[in-house]
């Protein structure tokens, strides 16, 4: 990979690395529906002018179900269900509990009839990708902790089911336009709720400056900088950095929110990583043909 490669890389892993951090200070002083909207309002409006420009807007037509139910279950129920779920959980713990996307993306294919064989290896990352994941939840699995681990996974659902609807039926939308229009859609649809519970007093320059990290960093610069690492190292080779955003995020809970780094914590890291890797690698035999991998949006993976 080139050097330039590399410093899109090291970016992007920090990127959408550190969302989980600025969303956990964002609800200490703003409702979610607010956080959502200010979010998605400000990603829309750095990357519509773009998507308008590049002259491409016209993909859209004739894709609006695909782009509404894209849109839901990638930007307009994930982003509210993490947003709510870090008011009792740590940035940490969100950050880990997301890891598990690809586990899930390999489940859903199969439930939806892919012809792709799970190998002694994939099975085993399954395996150990869901025991991360109780590791790490289990010792929650109460009050509203309960109900919080629960929107953290359906959060993980919707990541991994957006790639699907992408893969079947927005594959010639180009990215950037996809991107403008969900966040533009899901911007509007917050607007009402954003208005009935908008502050009622302006909110500390801490929540302010982690909203727009949020809005202006991690959505829109994200964006934008994924686009240029596909273009740079291909699809796949692009897509690695996902492994090192849990690291990422609790990198940055424990050091900047004096978040517990515990044993459960580094265990559960390295059980749902090695599943990971281990769900999404290849296991053919050499010289079988190996079926081809999903298209790769900007969305595909999403920051939290």
């Amino acid at each position: 990979m080139t050097r330039r490669g590399w410093v899109l890389f090291c970016l992007m892993s920090v990127l959408w690395g550190i969302p989980y951090l600025m969303i956990k200070v964002a609800v200490e002083g703003v409702s979610t529906p607010f956080l959502v909207f200010a979010r998605t309002a400000l990603g829309a409006a750095i990357l519509l002018p773009l998507a308008v420009r590049s002259g491409r807007m016209g993909s859209v037509r004739g894709h609006w179900p695909a782009l509404i139910a894209f849109a839901a279950s990638e930007i307009i129920g994930p982003w509210w269900l993490i947003s709510d779920a870090e008011r009792h959980l740590s940035s940490s713990m969100a950050g880990l509990l997301i890891a598990a996307v690809p586990i899930i993306g390999i489940v859903l294919a199969r439930l939806l009839g892919s012809a792709e064989r799970l190998g002694v290896k994939r099975w085993a990352g399954l395996t150990l990708g869901l025991c991360g994941v109780a590791v790490l939840a289990a010792p929650h699995l109460r009050g509203g902790d309960a109900w919080s681990l629960t929107e953290v996974m359906l959060t993980a659902l919707g990541y991994a089911i957006a790639p699907l609807i992408v893969a079947r039926k927005l594959a010639d939308v180009p990215s950037l336009t996809m991107t403008a229009t969900c966040l533009t859609m899901a911007a509007v649809l917050y607007t009402p709720a954003a208005i009935w519970t908008w502050p009622q007093a302006w909110p500390s320059g801490r929540v302010l400056a982690a909203i727009a990290g949020l809005g202006v960093v991690c959505t829109a610069i994200a964006f934008m900088v994924f686009f240029e690492l596909i273009k740079e190292v291909g699809p796949s080779r692009a897509m690695v950095f996902t492994y090192v955003n849990p690291a990422v995020a609790v990198t940055a809970g424990v050091l900047v929110l004096g978040e517990p780094l515990t044993l459960v914590i580094v265990v559960s890291f390295a059980l749902i990583l090695c599943g990971s890797v281990l769900a999404t690698a290849r296991d053919g035999k050499k010289g079988e043909p190996v079926p081809a991998p999903l298209p790769v949006t900007a969305a595909d993976q999403a920051p939290g």
